[in-house]
């Protein structure tokens, strides 16, 4: 049986397929996942915690609070009574803030009062070394 290499020449080429063999793709995807099977820690059904193991300490005493309201109309009160100014203010605060047991700061602010003014509280506090400084009442402002 000879071959024609004349006619071998002629015969049509197979097509060549354009596609991208994904085979070896495809087989490295399946080890990576298998290293992630692997690798990931037995999932444990308990929880650790470190629990107190006695009571915790009673306070001796309350700290003492005082209450900073801001009227409607921006006037301050300490405790129900009426600030000359903001300096009187800045007075009491340092006061307070050198006493042995630092007083709890409970600032109120009505809804119609200046921001500026609660900020300007809020920021006296601060700078007398206070360290008990919160807002009370907001439940007013929700929606």
């Amino acid at each position: 049986m000879a071959i024609d290499f004349d006619q071998a020449l002629d015969a049509p080429e197979p097509e060549l397929s354009a596609g991208m063999n994904i085979t070896p793709l495809i087989d490295v995807l399946l080890v990576l996942l298998v290293m992630l099977i692997i690798t990931i820690p037995i999932r444990l059904h308990s929880v650790n915690m470190e629990l107190p193991g006695a009571v915790p300490p009673v306070l001796a005493f309350e700290p003492p609070v005082v209450r900073i309201e801001v009227t409607a109309s921006n006037q301050l009160l300490w405790n129900g009574e009426p600030l000359a100014d903001r300096a009187v203010l800045a007075q009491r605060l340092q006061a307070a803030a050198q006493l042995g047991a630092q007083p709890e700061i409970h600032i109120h602010s009505h809804p119609q009062a200046k921001y500026d003014t609660v900020a300007a509280v809020l920021s006296a506090s601060q700078r007398a070394g206070l360290q008990k400084i919160g807002v009370v009442g907001l439940e007013v402002y929700r929606p």
